[in-house]
């Protein structure tokens, strides 16, 4: 019943070495930036985290199928993945909002 435990703990384990908080803190300001640079109007406080944790775990896939270390990095390092990956996630809802 032990080893059940440590899988679910593997399971919700942060796709890097920062904490749970940390991440939404950084998907918050991430998903704020992004908007402010896709020239988006202001989404509120929780969609901004939305967008950032969900930017952060799609530029961490794409890096991850490059071959690229995504576990070990640091706070910096989620801050511009998640960057990256809310403003790339704005661009795709960008293109399907306009058809």
């Amino acid at each position: 019943m032990g080893a059940s435990h440590l899988d679910l703990a593997a399971g919700l384990s942060t796709p890097t070495s920062v904490s749970w908080l940390a991440y939404l803190v950084i998907g918050g300001i991430a998903g704020w930036l992004a908007n402010r640079v896709m020239n988006r109007a202001d989404s509120g406080i929780l969609l901004n985290i939305v967008i950032g944790v969900i930017g952060g775990f799609v530029g961490g896939s794409l890096l991850g199928w490059l071959g690229l270390d995504v576990e070990h990095g640091r706070r910096w390092f989620t801050f511009f993945v998640s960057l990256g990956g809310a403003i790339v996630l704005l661009g795709i809802v960008g293109l399907i909002r306009r058809r």
